[in-house]
């Protein structure tokens, strides 16, 4: 039986007359890296203030590693970490401190709380800085201090609210590393509209649109399910007979759509998966051309997000 790390039942928000969330039914399977996609304003962090207890629902419930969270029972803040979207830390103090602060604030011992610390700061590799105070991080550096705090209790779910949003391609990379490293350790729960982001480290995708949840799936059923039958072809310079050839030839295939020529690319759309993969090659040998790129193209995950959030 699959075990899940978060599941909520008709959860909904309602300012006025403005529904932030329609009623959402969810649930995370245990050790999964959950990307919840969706256009600023779409719900993304009201869903998570919702989850995690930081906001009171219009309706419905949810469960954290099994613990109701919207019941304002300050016990199920124990079943999970949090990173807002702007991390804030008390800036004069070091990350030893500040650990050992927020070690005090879940009830934890002295030793406890210093081998937890030792063991985030290594996770985080912030080692070299932990005794530098807080306020001269660069904003990689902030973010990785802010997931050590959400680890420090060992919760058994981490919700991170756009947490590469404000940093740098070096600061990105460092943090989707670290993000990756954590997988089947703790279920990861990421919002964002960095599609990239999600597409690198994701198993599993949901998007929101207008407070509604439109799609559930795990990311390569995604990549499948809107993939495009079409092949590109980049041929290298030098033998424009050879490519008019192959032009011709591939042109006369049954299994050839459409062929587009530009730039020298060939842009392939094929009617018949099977016939193309055990035709095509033969051909490109037959022809003599001589190729710098062969690739089935794979749509991304900002092709298929623009197409649903746009419907």
């Amino acid at each position: 039986m699959e075990t899940l790390a978060i599941r909520c039942e008709g959860l909904s928000k309602q300012y006025g007359d403005v529904h932030a969330l329609q009623p959402l039914n969810l649930t995370v399977s245990q050790g999964a890296i959950f990307g919840f996609l969706g256009r600023n304003g779409a719900g993304k962090t009201t869903t998570i203030r919702l989850l995690t207890g930081l906001a009171v629902p219009s309706s419905g419930r949810a469960w954290v590693a099994g613990v109701e969270t919207t019941t304002a029972d300050s016990a199920a803040r124990s079943s999970f970490g949090y990173l807002p979207q702007e991390p804030a830390f008390y800036g004069w103090m070091t990350p030893l401190e500040y650990l050992d602060y927020v070690g005090k604030l879940f009830q934890m011992d002295k030793p406890t709380r210093q081998r937890r610390s030792d063991e985030m700061l290594t996770l985080v590799k912030l080692t070299d800085a932990a005794k530098r105070p807080i306020h001269g991080f660069s904003g990689g550096m902030m973010q990785r201090m802010g997931i050590a705090q959400a680890l420090l209790h060992e919760p058994p779910v981490l919700f991170l609210d756009e947490p590469t949003s404000a940093l740098d391609p070096a600061g990105r990379h460092e943090l989707l590393a670290l993000l990756a490293s954590l997988r089947g350790q703790v279920t990861i729960f990421l919002s964002s509209h960095i599609l990239a982001d999600v597409e690198r480290i994701c198993d599993t995708i949901g998007i929101i649109r207008d407070g509604e949840l439109v799609l559930v799936a795990g990311r390569d059923e995604l990549m499948e399910q809107y993939a495009t039958d079409s092949i590109l072809l980049e041929v290298a310079k030098g033998s424009p007979t050879a490519v008019a050839t192959l032009v011709a030839i591939l042109q006369s295939q049954p299994w050839v759509q459409q062929l587009d020529q530009e730039n020298g690319r060939l842009h392939l759309h094929v009617n018949d998966v099977s016939a193309a993969q055990q035709a095509i090659l033969p051909l490109i040998a037959e022809s003599r051309v001589q190729l710098n790129k062969f690739e089935w193209v794979r749509p991304s995950l900002e092709e298929i997000f623009l197409s649903i959030s746009d419907r």
